[in-house]
């Protein structure tokens, strides 16, 4: 998974600049930049997820056009 650019510093800046405590601004930052880089997908995780489930859905419709194609010749 690739990294998201997110400023912490500019983020504390604006917090404290809003009356917000220096180190609790930070705190708050770190956490953020944390959830953001765990849980949030890019353009390319999404690229790579589409092509994983375009292959498997390719390989679903293969096994069973083979399926029915055993199936009519026993019939």
């Amino acid at each position: 998974m690739a990294t998201i650019v997110f400023d912490t510093h500019a983020f504390v800046n604006e917090l404290a600049e809003a009356g917000m405590p220096e180190m609790q601004a930070a705190v708050l930052a770190r956490w953020q930049a944390t959830l953001i880089n765990k849980t949030l997908a890019t353009k390319q995780d999404l690229k790579e997820l589409e092509l994983s489930l375009t292959i498997r859905l390719g390989s679903m419709m293969v096994v069973a056009i083979g399926v029915v194609a055993a199936l009519v010749k026993l019939l």
